[in-house]
């Protein structure tokens, strides 16, 4: 698979770099490098709550019922690896999945913990997701890395130009205010 692009018909491909670089000012690729890493943040929500689920219809599986507050704080705060899940992220609940239609049917879909074939079903379909989510994210950070590597050498040629930043304040889209 092209590590730059998703799936077929999983989610979008990732967001093409110039073909030179020299095309974008260096407004330019902040604001290109500010769009991959909001698309970056937004896919890790995603993931996360699909790691969610599927760590949640795993526990309700061995319990064959659904899990009582204390149980449910518990699966969801562990990480397998001895560490609590913590995470900063600005995705708002109310901003859309990304294109993923197993997503969307995810969230509306309950199960009965005790019918083992259907909690089978939507734990293959959401690790299938993940996998997806987890093939667009690595391919955002190919993109990112690229982006912060021609911006580290525009700031090399000219380091007052890094000065900018910390002069004009940005908007979350990269743009200037």
């Amino acid at each position: 698979m092209d590590e730059t692009r998703a799936p077929q018909g999983a989610v979008a491909s990732v967001e093409e770099p110039p073909r030179h670089w020299s095309e974008l000012s260096l407004d330019g690729l902040r604001a290109y490098r500010r769009r991959l890493a909001d698309e970056e943040e937004r896919v890790s929500y995603w993931r996360r709550l699909a790691h969610a689920r599927i760590d949640v219809l795993e526990a309700e599986a061995h319990h064959e019922r659904p899990l009582h507050i204390d149980e449910l704080v518990r699966v969801l705060g562990d990480t397998g690896q001895g560490r609590g899940r913590t995470a900063l992220v600005s995705v708002h609940a109310a901003e859309p999945l990304p294109d993923l239609p197993v997503l969307q049917e995810m969230w509306v879909t309950e199960l009965d913990p005790n019918d083992a074939a259907a909690v089978a079903d939507a734990l293959d379909r959401l690790r299938t997701a993940e996998q997806q989510l987890t093939e667009y994210r690595k391919a955002l950070h190919g993109r990112l890395d690229q982006a912060t590597k021609e911006l580290i050498g525009r700031y090399r040629e000219d380091p007052v130009s890094a000065l900018v930043a910390l002069t004009r304040p940005h908007t979350r889209t990269g743009g200037l205010a």
